[in-house]
């Protein structure tokens, strides 16, 4: 969305004729997308407005009582296509919201309504869906319910009030934690998505749920997003959630959080095992827990003589790929950012990492944050790693 500024009253007759006639040539006498836009329009108002009654006038779809607990300062649809077969019609539509107090700019979804006009000539909405390979909204899985921490709100779905308030426990943790170790220049707050089952945080994402399975939580979010981009979201999977004990819990919670922290220096440029190994460290920063402790998969092979010939690649990040590689992988990437903590200093961990990301391309961008930041090649990086597992992990 632009910003506000003037223009010539021209210009505005021609864009308001545009949208009345439609880039395919609709007839400005035909009033539907007019008329469904109106409808759209009230259905907003309504939602901000807490009026269950307007909104129930307006059609049926999602129940209002299912997105009630979610705190909204804004809430509005664009209708982007309408395809009408004489008294029904199906609407493809832009829905924007924003929760209060956590979003700087509208997180932004595609949906799809059915739409039906009755004798009077009034429209009204049927079912508002996900659109075609958009993911699906919580409030599209059940009733919501909300939970504020100090930091975080943690909105779920078929979950206690007791579970909810326990993740909340664990963000208002994270939080002041990562801040400690990568300072405060982001938006210091979290929302935290819990649906019901590994198969509704896959919906959340769009995505099969063979690809989460055994992932605890994920982050969304643009990489290298501007500072008013909408607020990241933590997802979690409650199976395997459940899992973990609660020093497992909190670093997977703090582990996310640093996600949310550094994504504005997170670019095409930062390798994954950068990213995933610098979140992990901050996990791990606090618990007193020791390289052999965290890093099992890789003492296993360094103690077999195993040593790793380099850092592991993206693709050695895959969800679906094999379940010794992927820890392998994470666990490579974070004996490299407590490598650089130890013999650099944190400071310089986070310098490091924040001169990677400013790189537009992955190609020369490890490379010259090591030489600018560092003072040494990537080979002799590696060279240190590994004599750094074998004193670590051998």
């Amino acid at each position: 969305m632009a910003g506000e500024r003037s223009g010539s009253p021209v210009v505005a007759l021609v864009l308001l004729l545009v949208f009345l006639t439609g880039c395919g040539g609709r007839s400005a006498a035909d009033p539907a997308t007019v008329d469904v836009q109106r409808l759209l329009d009230r259905r907003a108002a309504a939602v901000l407005d807490h009026d269950e009654r307007a909104y129930a006038r307006t059609g049926g779809g999602p129940q209002y009582a299912d997105l009630r607990a979610v705190p909204l300062d804004g809430w509005s649809y664009r209708v982007t296509g309408l395809r009408r077969t004489g008294d029904t019609a199906t609407a493809d539509a832009e829905l924007r919201y924003r929760v209060a107090g956590y979003d700087r700019a509208p997180v932004t979804a595609g949906r799809t309504l059915r739409l039906s006009r009755d004798a009077d000539g009034r429209w009204s909405v049927d079912s508002d869906r996900p659109a075609k390979k958009s993911a699906q909204q919580l409030w599209d899985q059940g009733a919501v319910q909300a939970v504020r921490g100090e930091h975080s709100l943690v909105l779920g779905v078929g979950q206690s009030g007791r579970s909810l308030r326990e993740y909340a426990e664990l963000a208002d943790r994270a939080v002041p934690e990562v801040s400690r170790a990568w300072g405060t220049d982001w938006g210091r707050r979290l929302v935290v998505l819990v649906p019901k089952s590994l198969e509704g945080m896959a919906a959340l994402l769009g995505s099969p749920a063979s690809s989460y399975r055994g992932i605890a939580a994920v982050t969304t979010g643009e990489t290298g997003a501007p500072a008013r981009s909408a607020a990241d979201r933590v997802i979690v999977n409650p199976d395997a959630f459940a899992l973990l004990g609660g020093l497992g819990e909190q670093v997977v919670v703090t582990h996310e959080t640093t996600h949310v922290a550094t994504r504005r220096h997170t670019t095409a440029a930062t390798p994954l095992w950068l990213s995933e190994g610098y979140a992990d460290w901050v996990g791990y920063r606090a618990t007193g827990r020791t390289p052999r402790e965290a890093a099992p998969e890789l003492s296993r092979a360094v103690t077999q003589g195993r040593i790793p010939t380099g850092l592991p690649d993206d693709e050695d990040f895959a969800f679906t790929g094999d379940a010794s590689r992927l820890a392998r992988a994470y666990e490579s990437g974070w004996t490299a950012c407590r490598l650089i903590a130890d013999r650099w200093g944190e400071s310089r961990l986070d310098d490091f990492y924040r001169a990677v990301g400013e790189h537009r391309k992955r190609a020369g961008a490890v490379e010259d944050a090591m030489r600018e930041v560092l003072g040494v090649t990537r080979g002799e990086f590696t060279g240190l790693w590994q004599e750094y597992l074998r004193e670590q992990l051998g």
